[in-house]
């Protein structure tokens, strides 16, 4: 069983930048892809970011491209999400999941955290 902590998240102005961080325990997820989602008031919930268990290859959204950057430390069992260049658009609950290859689809994953709120003031 694997349990999957965010971090991070809080108020930033549009234009700035934050880093949330997805810690994980239980067992190790060196092995496992991870995938960042987020979910606005309202709306799906939507992908986000995708790294494969190496962080070789990442994924990214459209909307997010050259703005977010996902990465991982596999020895701190942790994938981190930098974003930069917020917008309103990007305030959502960003939840981190955990599975056996980068889906853009949660139903692919097999573990998932609580979230963490991720605010931008326009």
């Amino acid at each position: 069983q694997v349990q999957l902590v965010e971090s991070g998240g809080g108020l930033v102005q549009a234009g700035g930048s934050l880093s949330i961080s997805c810690a994980a325990s239980g067992r190790t997820v060196i092995t496992y892809a991870m995938g960042w989602f987020r979910q606005a008031p309202g709306k799906e919930r939507e992908f986000v970011a995708a790294i494969s268990w190496s962080g070789g290859t990442t994924y990214y959204v459209d909307s997010v491209k050259g703005r977010f950057t996902i990465s991982r430390a596999n020895a701190k069992n942790t994938v981190y999400l930098q974003m930069s260049s917020l917008t309103p658009e990007d305030a959502a609950i960003y939840y981190c999941y955990a599975g056996p290859r980068p889906s853009t689809s949660t139903g692919d994953y097999d573990y998932w955290g609580q979230g963490t709120q991720v605010t931008v003031s326009s």
